[in-house]
């Protein structure tokens, strides 16, 4: 099960039970909701605030430096070379950077000479000088809205992967399940089958442990013949890849099978007439302090965090 040490994408944490753990799964989707909505017409500040909050997360809950080493460390490293190629590419406006000074200086210091005129401007230049162009050192350049467009786009993807990860790590899919289906129960008046995705939800979530299997027992298939893939070339690994690809498909629909098929021998024929009891949720103390935070982390993303235009 190397892949799955390795690639612990959307598998839960069963040990150490740490403080994020024992949050109700309604406050963590909610504070999931929050990370996602507001980075929407936020400042850079207010992103990469976003960022600092999911890493000082990781860090205070303890979460064992063998997990998240591996999905922190590779996202900060693809963030990091996001932010340097989006810095150093064109900012999509196609203008000549000038000056906001013209080159002679001594046009704004020199006196008038109309007659009717008494007064002699006098404009002097302040410490603080605004240049567009924040680098320009050969091929490297620079300007202020590539390096705004970098930090937009580094962070997103930092926040919008990992915060995902770090719900899914910290709370199991019964849990996952069960908050999504207390939130949704308004949608029973207008006739949606709420139980019904949740359930979907639930198997897809338990699904993802059987494909990364079945990627790994493939892989290592491949790699125990000791194929030369030089003699091959191109065309003939093109095609060992390919029937590897079938053999996937075959292999994990013949999985969902299995699982329809276990559901139906145990009775299983609908939500409705096989009622699906996930385990009951409760708000304890430690969830309103997490819904107060959540209220004043709303409060300054309204007040600090808009994006000035």
């Amino acid at each position: 099960m190397d892949l799955l040490r390795s690639l612990p994408l959307g598998l839960y944490l069963e040990e150490p039970q740490t403080w994020l753990h024992k949050l109700d799964p309604r406050v963590k989707l909610m504070w999931l909701l929050s990370f996602l909505s507001s980075y929407v017409v936020a400042n850079n500040f207010w992103r990469v605030l976003l960022v600092l909050l999911l890493i000082l997360f990781t860090v205070f809950a303890r979460i064992p430096l063998r997990v998240w080493r591996q999905q922190m460390g590779w996202l900060l490293i693809l963030s990091f070379m996001v932010l340097v190629i989006g810095s150093i590419s064109p900012d999509g406006l196609g203008i000549n950077y000038q000056s906001r000074l013209p080159a002679n200086e001594q046009i704004l210091t020199q006196p008038t000479t109309a007659k009717n005129t008494q007064v002699t401007p006098e404009i002097t230049n302040s410490n603080k000088e605004y240049s567009y162009v924040l680098i320009d050192k050969g091929f490297v350049k620079v300007s202020r809205r590539s390096l705004d467009l970098a930090i937009s786009l580094s962070t997103i993807v930092f926040t919008l992967i990992y915060s995902t990860n770090l719900y899914l790590l910290t709370t199991a899919p019964e849990e996952i399940t069960s908050g999504m289906e207390s939130l949704m129960q308004p949608l029973r008046k207008f006739n949606i089958p709420v139980t019904e995705i949740t359930l979907t939800l639930t198997l897809s979530l338990r699904f993802i442990p059987l494909v990364l299997e079945e990627i790994q027992n493939l892989v290592r298939s491949v790699m125990t013949r000791a194929i030369n893939w030089k003699k091959l070339g191109l065309k003939g690994g093109a095609k060992v890849w390919l029937i590897v690809t079938e053999r996937l498909l075959e292999n994990l629909l013949l999985r969902a099978e299995q699982m329809a098929n276990a559901m139906m021998v145990r009775g299983f024929t609908s939500p409705n007439e096989h009622r699906v009891k996930w385990q009951e949720l409760r708000l304890r103390i430690g969830d309103g302090l997490a819904i107060a935070i959540l209220i004043i982390f709303w409060g300054i993303r309204i007040a600090f965090g808009s994006k000035i235009s």
